[in-house]
């Protein structure tokens, strides 16, 4: 371009000096004034030629930088509801899943039950052998009976004034002691009995007639599957994020379910190796179609941003300055270039990132052609 101006320069500096000259010769003779006349009108022509070629150069150059803006495709920004969510696995469980035993130990004489019955609570589910246990309650009440009648006998004297009153005392704690053997032996005849602690179902009955069982020999497992709840390990990054009450849905692929439920609670301790905490959600199961163990996918929202300005996280950029995209600067209508932005993001989910400074609602970020601009490329928008 500067080549170009310079040879039109030298080009039309002889013309000026012509006319210059022309103006001043004024007393030369007629025959050079014709010729000087003749010179000037050919260097007017040239001057009108060299005018329509700069013309034509000019209108050359504005073209060729037409052709050099970027295309690009641009949005406008404007702020919308921003949620940000997050899926973890988790595990069904029930505390009604019951190991029973009996309470004391026994050869098992009678069953009442078979797997996979239902029973109600305090309903008995066997009994053991109790022959040696009510031998000793005969025996105890014929004793009892006979200390009862003494006792009587020695208060009637002593209310006389006959008799001693270590007879009488004796007599007494004689009675009061098989008394509460006779309750101690009642009641390990009660324990000798097999009850259900719970409503539910005989998922398991582990033990045989025959059998020696004792408190520390499971007898059946008792399950009642109406209540269930689902527990999954959260991040420690999402701490006091989640709290009881949030909303989550629960979607479980063998069964192709889906269920919506709150927090019940969270833990309050993280677990020093996995750096987890426990999120615990109950659940309703009136068909009994989930079961303990089963394995649920827990949906939980763990931010909420009602007017934020978001940005697809492909087009944020970083330098040693920080975070950039680019954005259209357009205060000359007609000439829109690429303006390099620094910006702060706050939260980046599913190929989304938060703006929280650095930008405002209105402002025309690139979002198709950023890779191939910099700070101050001329634009062409497509859009």
């Amino acid at each position: 371009m500067m080549m170009v101006m310079r040879r039109l320069l030298f080009m039309v500096l002889p013309v000026a000096l012509i006319v210059v000259v022309t103006g001043c010769g004024a007393d030369v003779p007629a025959d050079e004034q014709e010729i000087k006349k003749e010179k000037l009108e050919a260097y007017r022509q040239q001057l009108n030629e060299l005018k329509a070629k700069i013309a034509e150069l000019e209108a050359d150059l504005g073209n060729t930088e037409v052709a050099n803006r970027v295309n690009v495709d641009v949005v406008e920004l404007q702020p919308t509801r921003f949620e940000q969510f997050i899926e973890v696995a988790g595990n069904v469980s029930t505390d009604r899943n019951i190991i029973v035993s009996p309470e004391t130990a026994g050869v098992i004489q009678n069953i009442f039950i078979k797997e996979g019955e239902n029973v109600r609570k305090g309903q008995i589910l066997g009994r053991l052998n109790t022959e040696s246990i009510e031998q000793s309650i005969e025996e105890v009440k014929v004793n009892l009976q006979m200390a009862r009648t003494l006792y009587e006998r020695r208060k009637n004297l002593w209310e006389q004034s006959i008799g001693s009153e270590v007879d009488f005392l004796q007599a007494e704690s004689n009675m009061k002691a098989l008394e509460k053997r006779l309750q101690g032996l009642e009641a390990q005849l009660e324990m000798a009995v097999i009850k259900a602690p719970i409503d539910g179902v005989v998922d398991d009955l582990i033990q045989k007639q025959g059998e020696m069982a004792g408190p520390a020999i499971p007898f059946a497992r008792i399950v009642n599957l109406e209540d269930i709840y689902i527990t999954a390990d959260v991040s420690e990054q999402y701490l006091g994020k989640i709290h009881p009450g949030d909303s989550v849905s629960i979607y479980f692929p063998v069964s192709g379910t889906q269920k919506v439920a709150t927090v019940y609670r969270t833990s309050s301790v993280i677990d020093p190796d996995s750096r987890t905490f426990s999120v615990r959600v109950n659940l309703s199961n009136p068909g009994k179609a989930l079961q303990p163990n089963l394995l649920g996918e827990l949906k939980m929202r763990v931010a909420l941003v009602p007017d934020a300005l978001v940005v697809p996280s492909l087009i944020v950029k970083k330098d040693f300055k920080g975070e950039f995209i680019f954005v259209v600067d357009d205060e000359d209508n007609n000439n829109p270039v690429a303006e390099k932005r620094y910006i702060k993001t706050s939260i980046r989910d599913n190929n989304e990132s938060v703006v929280s400074s650095g930008l405002t609602p209105g402002v025309k970020i690139i979002s198709s052609g950023y890779a191939q601009v910099t700070d101050g490329t001329p634009l062409k928008i497509n859009n």
